[in-house]
């Protein structure tokens, strides 16, 4: 995958400089207070007419969330972001904000496990229904789009990583007036800017590599200003799923490494990607940069990927036999982690035709760390070796 590295420098830029000299800190503050308070009556009434913004109470705004803010827009191209509190928070909002009683969205296959939970239960209580599509498949998007009023993606998606051509769903979006909502946890604002392709809301679990450290849980939206505005102005006061200062304080600190980051992400998950396609006890590999060579606006990688396992290797045994890598959810972390999709089965009660169709029986995620990757291959191969015998029953 060719790297764009005008991108790649503009992001270690934003990311690393401040406009604001913060009383000359190198590091921005932490405005760990509940409350502004304000200079005269008259200060007040302007604030609480709309004459001028400034902070009143953080659960709207606060200088050290908004510092986070700001990197976020310039990183994804958007003219406005907003924090949350996690990536449900953000995700759950923006599909709040704009869905009302009675509506059908469209939803591309294999979205994250909580999104997919939200659109059935929360989602359907309110009489708001959502159909699933191959994302890949641009004439059944087409076709599915006729009658919405939301699409909402994930490239790549969850558990088979499959890139979808965001500029072309958009333009098709945008013909039939529906919203597009875009979940790009996996890329990054270093790797992909959905905006840029034509999307019109972009949300992160900032969670996951944006936090970078798995210290922090978080989410964002980035858009237009009249989108975010209206999310600012109509759903964060009323749910209540504010960043904390202390939060995007963290948040920022992360950001501070996010393109050195993501190189090392994808150096190391390609280098055991790779090495996985050759083994002997892996029957396939589900990678972006291998499986689908049409990047369709990715301009790296990042350390999420799966693959599955043959037949003669004990899933439970091997996950229990690795040394390095951990047995977890989520990602985006220093850590390397495994979690195989017969877990995720179990989280929802069973095998779940619309979340796994498609999804294999002997799938595994991997969450490629910052760990030396030898070391990490040498961790798999032993505990793949270790844990063969008859096929499972």
């Amino acid at each position: 995958m060719t790297h764009d590295n005008a991108q790649h420098d503009r992001a270690a830029l934003i990311v690393a400089h401040d406009e604001r000299q913060w009383d000359h800190a190198v590091v921005p503050p932490i405005f760990q207070t509940s409350l502004f308070t304000f200079d005269s009556y008259e200060d007040m009434a302007a604030t609480f007419s709309g004459q001028k913004t400034r902070p009143v109470y953080s659960r709207g705004l606060n200088p050290t969330v908004r510092a986070f803010e700001e990197k976020i827009a310039a990183l994804e191209r958007a003219e406005d972001a907003l924090g949350f509190a996690s990536g449900m928070a953000a995700i759950s909002s923006c599909v709040m904000a704009f869905a009302r009683p009675g509506d059908r969205l469209l939803c591309v296959t294999h979205v994250y496990p909580d999104t997919y939970r939200f659109f059935e239960t929360v989602l359907q209580n309110l009489g708001i229904s959502v159909d699933y599509v191959d994302g890949r498949d641009l004439a059944a998007v087409e076709d599915g789009l006729r009658g919405r009023r939301l699409l909402y993606l994930e490239s790549p998606n969850s558990w088979m990583f499959e890139v979808h051509d965001l500029a072309s769903i958009a333009t098709l979006a945008r013909a039939h007036g529906v919203l597009t909502i875009v979940d790009n946890s996996w890329a990054s604002p270093v790797f992909q800017q959905p905006l840029a392709l034509g999307c019109d809301l972009v949300v992160h679990s900032a969670s996951k590599y944006i936090g970078g450290h798995s210290d922090v849980v978080a989410g964002v939206v980035a858009g237009s200003a009249a989108l975010v505005g209206k999310l600012r102005k109509e759903v964060l006061p009323y749910f209540g799923a504010k960043l904390s200062p202390f939060d995007a304080w963290l948040l920022l600190r992360g950001l501070r490494t996010l393109p050195a980051r993501m190189r090392e992400h994808e150096r190391n998950a390609l280098a055991i990607a790779t090495r996985l396609q050759d083994h002997r006890l892996v029957t396939s590999v589900h990678h972006p940069a291998l499986s689908q060579p049409r990047a369709f606006g990715l301009t790296g990688t990042s350390g999420l990927f799966s693959f599955e396992l043959a037949e003669t290797v004990n899933i439970p045994a091997f996950c229990n036999a690795l040394k390095i890598f951990r047995i977890g959810v989520s990602w985006g972390g220093h850590e390397s982690l495994v979690i195989p999709a017969g877990i995720a089965r179990v989280q929802v009660g069973g095998p779940n035709p619309a979340l796994f169709f498609g999804v294999p029986e002997r799938l595994v995620r991997l969450n490629i760390g910052l760990e030396c990757p030898e070391a990490l291959w040498s961790d798999l191969v032993q505990a793949m070796e270790a844990n063969t015998g008859p096929p499972e029953t």
